[in-house]
């Protein structure tokens, strides 16, 4: 029943306040994990887990002041396919107990351990139920292609009942004479003997400040797995619409959801992405779907309940396959194998495959730091260093400044040319920077207009140079450095060990200022 309080409570103030059109809130099955280790923990029990909830409700709220949202944008294209299609297979796997009605007392939460149990009780199939099941499914296939069929004025009418919504009535009537005096096919009545129609109370748990101290790390694993979930939901519903959240908004509707949800007894709240998606895919196109999908479940609760019991279980199972087959993205996905780059490749398989095995915070976690090493990887490859005779792209032309095809470089003066970002993962590139093979060079100019940024470990690897030069007796010049490497030098004192007038506007500058110090000696 709190899983349904929070579906009611949470749901209503994520679609109500939030920063997506499509957003649907409730429980998922990620949060399992955290909320089984919270209540059986004798220190805590329930009321532990409706304070940490209410606790990460508050964190979430405050991550949507801080305007924390916005850093959803740097998740990658390939990680959200990889986890959706993931998720997918998750969802679709989960069914097949009821699809097929196996009789397990209790399906592993693990991915290859609900596997191994599936194929343990096969022999336990209920051919009733998979029929049940394989009704709803041609219901949901056959039904879109029968309304496409019909003549105008009718299609237009008929589309607007939704195939889940038709299959989920035709198969609980099959299953009523199916069912008779005795239960032949599991419907929600028979599989949850204690759901009922009360509603939910407000309730303040006994709170403590060792309690809250205790609470900090379950209630900001929380908050972060419910925030990165629903704004992953959100880029995949995005998609799906063509619209785009507002993501801050959405993190102060999560926090506000879960607050209340807590108070009246629910469990951790976040964006469904298979809710939502099946919200999309049967129309939702505003925040009001949201909202009366909360004050549906209301009157399911309070008038429908001994109706809702009715229901097949194998029917909701075979809604929810469809469901993961239209948000999977297969089309994508085989897409993506084929056209995108290696490392890219690594990244989606990885997303998906440690979806599937383990979980969403996994692997996302995992994702986004092989995305990071492997763009790291990329930027390292294309940053250059080579001597005076390399050759600009061809955008240049004799008039510019900076041209280096038509510069005279005068005896015992060095050239070298930086393209690329200055960071820890290229400081191989041009640590390799020697004198050793120029016996008569006296002055080194690096020329770094193609370097849009640099990093401390780079700005290191030119205080030791410059301190090879030093020992050397070699001048170090620098010519067009821009704003953020500048700034950069400029902050750690490096400007000012060098000297300002060592730092040139252009190559032309640091040419004739090179020239006028070798006519010094």
């Amino acid at each position: 029943m709190q899983g349904l309080y929070t579906a009611i409570i949470a749901g209503f103030f994520i679609s109500f306040l939030g920063g997506s059109r499509v957003q649907i809130g409730g429980p998922t099955a990620a949060f399992v994990t955290i909320i089984y280790g919270i209540v059986k923990n004798p220190d805590y029990g329930f009321d532990g887990l409706i304070v940490a909830t209410i606790m990460a409700g508050v964190i979430l709220i405050i991550m949507g002041l801080c305007r924390f949202g916005s850093l959803i944008k740097y998740i990658p294209y390939t990680i959200t396919t990889g986890f959706t299609a993931g998720i997918a297979v998750t969802l679709a796997v989960g069914q097949l107990k009821d699809f097929m009605g196996l009789r397990i007392a209790s399906v592993p939460s693990e991915f290859l351990d609900k596997i191994q149990s599936y194929a343990s009780h096969i022999h336990t199939i209920n051919t009733y139920a998979l029929a049940i099941g394989l009704l709803a499914l041609a219901i949901h296939i056959i039904w879109p292609w029968l309304v496409s069929k019909l003549p105008a004025p009718v299609s237009s009418i008929a589309d607007k009942l939704p195939a889940s919504l038709l299959a989920i009535i035709i198969t609980t009537v099959v299953t009523l004479f199916l069912n008779g005096d005795q239960v032949v096919v599991a419907t929600i009545g028979s599989s949850y003997q204690n759901v009922s129609n009360a509603l939910p109370k407000l309730s303040v748990p006994t709170v403590n400040l060792a309690m809250i101290r205790s609470l900090i790390s379950p209630a900001f694993t929380i908050a972060i797995l419910a925030g990165i979930e629903s704004l992953l939901s959100c880029v995949v519903s995005d998609g799906m619409i063509g619209s785009k959240h507002r993501s801050n908004m959405e993190l102060i509707a999560q926090g506000t959801g879960n607050i209340f949800s807590a108070l009246f007894g629910g469990i951790p709240a976040t964006g469904a992405i298979a809710r939502t998606a099946a919200n999309v895919k049967n129309g939702g196109r505003t925040p009001i779907a949201g909202i009366v999908h909360s004050i549906t479940l209301v009157l399911v609760l309070v008038l429908l309940m001994p109706l809702a019991k009715l229901i097949p279980m194998p029917a909701l199972a075979a809604v929810l396959i469809m469901v993961a087959y239209n948000m999977c993205g297969w089309r994508e996905f085989v897409r993506l194998l084929k056209s995108s780059p290696k490392s890219d490749i690594l990244v989606l398989l990885a997303t998906f495959f440690l979806t599937v095995i383990f979980d969403l915070v996994v692997a996302i976690e995992v994702g986004i730091v092989l995305a990071a090493i492997l763009f790291m990887k990329r930027m390292s490859d294309v940053t250059t260093m080579q001597g005076w005779n390399y050759l600009d792209d061809g955008e240049d032309d004799e008039n510019d400044m900076d041209n280096l095809s038509y510069k005279k470089v005068p005896r015992g003066v060095a050239v070298y040319e930086i393209i690329g970002p200055m960071f820890f993962a290229a400081t191989d590139k041009f640590l390799d920077v020697t004198t050793a093979e120029h016996g008569q060079i006296k002055i080194v100019i690096i020329r770094i207009r193609g370097v849009p940024a640099m990093d401390v470990t780079a700005l290191h690897s030119l205080e030791g140079l410059y301190d090879t030069c030093k020992k050397k007796g070699i001048k170090l010049l620098f010519s067009h450095v821009q704003d953020q490497p500048y700034h950069t030098m400029d902050k750690a004192g490096f400007i000012q060990q060098l000297g300002e007038t060592n730092f040139r506007k252009n190559i032309d500058d640091a040419l004739d200022y090179a020239t006028s110090l070798l006519a010094q000696n």
